[in-house]
């Protein structure tokens, strides 16, 4: 029998990861942030000075990266033994995951590694391009979406609360900025999958959107954990 995979995913700030992982924990599933591993792989690659240009060094980063996830808590992500946890978060990890997520050979270096998270009993997979093209047969697909300036809200609000300083106007201008990279690279574009039901979030709060997907869980697989 095929492992299920439900597949959330959506622009930065539309809520993805907090629903994934809430999804994931109800249902007893893997959860795979995705977009995690662009952001460490990222910040690897900031740190080493690596030139972005340079696809076969990151392709060759990608492979080796020695990634932990959960080893202090569910959030924590250790590189090389290292909590990274926070740094990947910030504004530049943000930025550094988006542009790494544009090169084709990062991309591609970091396709099997995803894959692999497809384990009994299920996975919950968040991401930008979870159901289009990683798990183009995933049991259900999710595209969740939420005006720029609500996400802009969300973000301030996240990394004031890790004590993180940020500044919403610039906050606004990046999430923008990110959008049209992210639609519009030629590799994996940001959109829904054809058959993805698309949820806007901009005035539901997240119990509410966690709920909305948990009965299309349901629906798709009766049964399961509420």
């Amino acid at each position: 029998m095929t492992v299920p995979v439900i597949a959330i995913d959506g622009p930065s700030g539309s809520g993805k990861g907090a629903v994934a992982s809430a999804v994931a924990a109800r249902l007893g599933f893997h959860l795979l942030d995705s977009g995690a591993l662009y952001r460490i792989l990222g910040v690897a690659a900031h740190r080493t000075g690596l030139d972005f240009s340079d696809s076969g060094a990151l392709s060759e980063l990608a492979a080796n990266l020695e990634i932990e996830f959960g080893r202090t808590g569910p959030d924590s992500v250790h590189l090389a033994g290292e909590d990274i946890s926070t740094e990947i978060r910030t504004d530049l990890g943000s930025r550094l995951a988006s542009e790494v997520g544009a090169i084709p050979a990062a991309r591609q270096a970091l396709h099997e590694r995803q894959l692999a998270f497809r384990q009994p009993p299920g996975l919950v997979a968040d991401g930008r391009d979870m159901g289009t093209v990683v798990f183009p047969d995933a049991l259900l697909k999710i595209f969740l979406t939420a005006s720029v300036e609500e996400r802009a809200q969300r973000r301030y609000k996240q990394l004031i609360a890790k004590g993180i300083d940020a500044i919403l106007p610039d906050l606004l201008r990046d999430l923008n900025e990110r959008d049209a990279r992210d639609s519009q690279r030629s590799v994996s574009p940001l959109k829904p999958a054809a058959d993805a039901i698309v949820l806007d979030t901009t005035e539901l709060p997240l119990p509410a959107v966690i709920e909305k997907v948990m009965d299309l869980v349901h629906e798709r697989l009766p049964g399961t954990p509420s």
